[in-house]
C-alpha cells in the first residue's frame, strides 16, 4: 500500500507539467463560449450564496450575527469537495480515449478534477474577504491556519476520489448513487445552520463526520477568530493520509483492467 501511494506521487510529480496543463485547460473550457468566462468562478458560488441567503435569511428566518458570511464560509470549501467528488467519479470513465493509450498516465486524471476545482476555491476566497469587510468582520492572524485546514481536506477528498473513480469504471452505479448522497451530506454539515441549533444529544455526529470537522474548521479561522480544535485537526489528517493510502492502493490495482472495462 505504501509503495502504490509513492508510485502514484512519483507518477503525479513526474507528469506535473501535463497536469497543470490540463487544469489550465479545465479551467478554461469550463466556460467556454459564455460571454462572462471566468467571471463564472465568481458568479457561481455568488447566486448559490443569494438562494440560500434568500430562504434562510428571509423565509425560514435564522437568527444568527453574520450569517451571510458565515453560510459563504462553509458553502465555498464544500463546492470545492462535491464538485471534485461529482465530476472525479466519473474522471476515468470520462477519459476513454486517453486511457485506451498505453503510455497515458490514468493516475493524474482525478487529481486533474480535485486541482482544478480547488484553483475554484482559491479564486472565490476574494469573494470572501470582500463579505468580510462589508460586514465588518476582523481579519486576524488564525487565517494563517487557512492552508493546514486546506491541506487536510485535500487530502481527504484525494482518497475518496481515487478509490471511487477506480469502483466507478467496474460498478458505473457509483456515480448515481453519490450524486444522491452528496445531497445528504450536505445537509449533515453545519453549513447553512450553526451547530447550536442542533438537538444536544446529536451534536456529537458532527465529530463523526470529517466534512462537518473542516466546515467548523474553516468557521473558526473565518468567522470567530479561534485556532481549529487541534484534535479534530489532528484525527482529519490522520483520515485524510489513510484515505489517500488505500485510493491510491485501490486506483493502483485496478488501472490495469481500466482500458477493458472502459
Amino acid at each position: 500500500m505504501l509503495r502504490s501511494f509513492t508510485d502514484n506521487i512519483k507518477t503525479l510529480l513526474r507528469y506535473r507539467e501535463l497536469v497543470i496543463s490540463l487544469v489550465s485547460k479545465e479551467l478554461k473550457a469550463r466556460y467556454r463560449g459564455s460571454a462572462l468566462g471566468m467571471l463564472w468562478t465568481f458568479l457561481n458560488p455568488l447566486l448559490l450564496l443569494l438562494v440560500y441567503a434568500l430562504v434562510f435569511s428571509v423565509y425560514m428566518r435564522m437568527e444568527m450575527e453574520n450569517y451571510t458570511v458565515f453560510m459563504f464560509t462553509g458553502l465555498l470549501p464544500w463546492i470545492w469537495f462535491s464538485t471534485s467528488m461529482m465530476e472525479g467519479v466519473n474522471s476515468v470513465t470520462a477519459s476513454g480515449a486517453l486511457i485506451t493509450k498505453s503510455m497515458f498516465p490514468a493516475e493524474i486524471l482525478p487529481m486533474v478534477k480535485i486541482l482544478s476545482n480547488l484553483a475554484n476555491y482559491v479564486f472565490s476566497l476574494p469573494l470572501l474577504f470582500a463579505f468580510m469587510l462589508w460586514f465588518d468582520i476582523e481579519f486576524t492572524s488564525k487565517l494563517l491556519w487557512l492552508p493546514v485546514v486546506a491541506f487536510a481536506q485535500l487530502l481527504f477528498t484525494t482518497g475518496l476520489v481515487y478509490f471511487l473513480s477506480s469502483l466507478n469504471v467496474r460498478f458505473r452505479d457509483i456515480q448515481h448513487i453519490l450524486n444522491n448522497f452528496i445531497v445528504l451530506w450536505f445537509f449533515m454539515c453545519p453549513i447553512i445552520y450553526p451547530v447550536s441549533v442542533t438537538p444536544e444529544a446529536y451534536r456529537f455526529t458532527f465529530y463523526l463526520n470529517p466534512m462537518a470537522v473542516l466546515t467548523m474548521s474553516y468557521h473558526d479561522i473565518f468567522i470567530y477568530a479561534k485556532t481549529p480544535d487541534l484534535f479534530s485537526m489532528l484525527l482529519i489528517f490522520a483520515l485524510g493520509v489513510c484515505c489517500t493510502l488505500i485510493g491510491f492502493y485501490r486506483f493502483d490495482i485496478s488501472k490495469e483492467t481500466f482500458a477493458e472495462e472502459i
